[in-house]
């Protein structure tokens, strides 16, 4: 069974290019307990099948999905096109 973890907030990188901007990633998983981990163990983890990934905002949901951008993985919402700016709009992780 595939285990379900919405992403609250997210930490971001001084890099300008939306790509490689997002550094780790945090929320809480569905018995409400908090993480945080980095976006390279969230690419793990997504493409193990095992964890899937989500934001939730105004009532509306969308699945994180790993992209590829110039041979660089990063992660993005499935609402987004080309730029991960459902995640970029996040409060930043504690």
């Amino acid at each position: 069974m595939v285990k379900l973890a919405r992403v609250r907030c997210i930490n971001k990188t001084d890099r300008m290019n939306p790509h490689e901007r997002i550094e780790s990633v945090g929320g809480e998983y569905s018995n409400g307990s908090q993480w945080k981990q980095s976006v390279v163990q969230t690419i793990r983890d997504i493409e193990s099948g095992e964890w899937e990934f989500y934001v939730e905002e105004d009532g509306l949901m969308a699945g994180v999905v790993v992209a590829e951008h110039n041979g660089h993985k990063y992660i993005k919402t499935t609402a987004d096109g080309v730029q991960p700016d459902n995640l970029l709009s996040l409060a930043e992780c504690p």
